[in-house]
Parts: structure tokens; C-alpha cells; sequence
């Protein structure tokens, strides 16, 4: 299929895409006339990596999950069961996303604080 329709498929800029096929996230083949000619399995590796983005890794941090860089250290050859790399990775990110929400509780009690305090003083100079 052509660039038009995977991009309709998934939603993803055919930019993207095309970074995607730069970075090595994707294979692509060539036809006679050199478009790009993308198969079933182009759709799923895109969803993968939207997901992955959606988490907040870069396109480097995909490419080493997808492509583990120590493939002899998976317990299985399936996609995504294990690679340390992948586990340190998700690791550093949970505890980013720990500091983030951390950070947010910290400035929701603080906004909850100034909120009361302007309503009580609003209900004061309005007695």
C-alpha cells in the first residue's frame, strides 16, 4: 500500500512516517517507479510506536525497544517480552512520571489553598 493509505489507516503524518522509515523504525520497499510500498505489518510497527511516543519515550528509546541491542539476554524471541534494556528504560520513565505527578499533587494542593483563600475573602467583603 502507499504512504496515502497508511497514513489514513493510522492517523500518522506521512512525515512521521517517512522520519519512522529514516530513523529505522520502519522497512519500507521500493516499486519501479521509487514510491515507497508499505505491507499489514508497517500498520502495526506504526501503532507500536505512537504508543510508545504516547508514553513519553523518543524515537531512539523505541528503536532500542523494538531492535533490543542485546537480543541474546531475552528470555523469549517474541516482540517486547523482555530486554533489559527495556526494563531500565520503563524504569527510569515510571520514576520520571512519579516526580511529574508528584510535582502536580504539590501545585493542585497549592491552587486548592489560593482558591479557598480568595473565596473566603470574597464571602467576607461581601457581608
Amino acid at each position: 500500500m502507499k504512504i496515502g493509505k497508511v497514513r489514513k489507516i493510522t492517523g500518522v503524518s506521512a512525515r512521521s512516517i517517512r522520519y519512522y522509515e529514516e530513523k529505522g523504525l520502519i522497512k519500507t520497499s521500493r516499486q519501479e517507479n521509487n514510491y515507497r510500498e508499505y505491507d499489514e505489518k508497517t500498520i502495526e510497527s506504526i501503532n507500536t510506536i505512537q504508543l510508545y511516543l504516547g508514553l513519553g519515550l523518543t524515537t531512539d528509546q523505541i528503536r532500542d525497544i523494538i531492535f533490543c541491542r542485546f537480543p541474546e539476554q531475552q528470555e523469549h524471541k517474541e516482540k517486547d517480552v523482555y530486554c533489559e534494556e527495556l526494563l531500565l528504560m520503563y524504569q527510569s520513565k515510571m520514576h520520571e512520571i512519579d516526580q511529574q505527578l508528584d510535582a502536580l499533587t504539590k501545585a493542585k494542593f497549592n491552587l486548592a489553598e489560593k482558591i479557598d483563600q480568595m473565596v473566603q475573602k470574597r464571602e467576607e467583603d461581601n457581608k
